[in-house]
């Protein structure tokens, strides 16, 4: 009787230490495709004012010289 309950304590600790590995496996491997995205994944198209004002600025100085 003691040898069965001693085999069924050792079976549901099993089970439960798989359940836990599982589960941290699978969060664990959420996280990892999280941040494995690419960076271009969240960006934001550069604004253009700073082009078009580079050229404001390079006609202002070349009408001075």
């Amino acid at each position: 009787m003691i040898a069965m309950l001693n085999f069924a304590t050792l079976v549901i600790s099993t089970i439960l230490a798989a359940a836990a590995a599982v589960a941290l496996n699978s969060m664990l491997l959420k996280a990892m495709f999280v941040l494995m995205r690419p960076a271009t994944a969240q960006r934001v198209a550069a604004p253009t004012r700073l082009a078009s004002g580079t050229a404001q600025l390079a006609r202002a100085y070349a009408s001075h010289r």
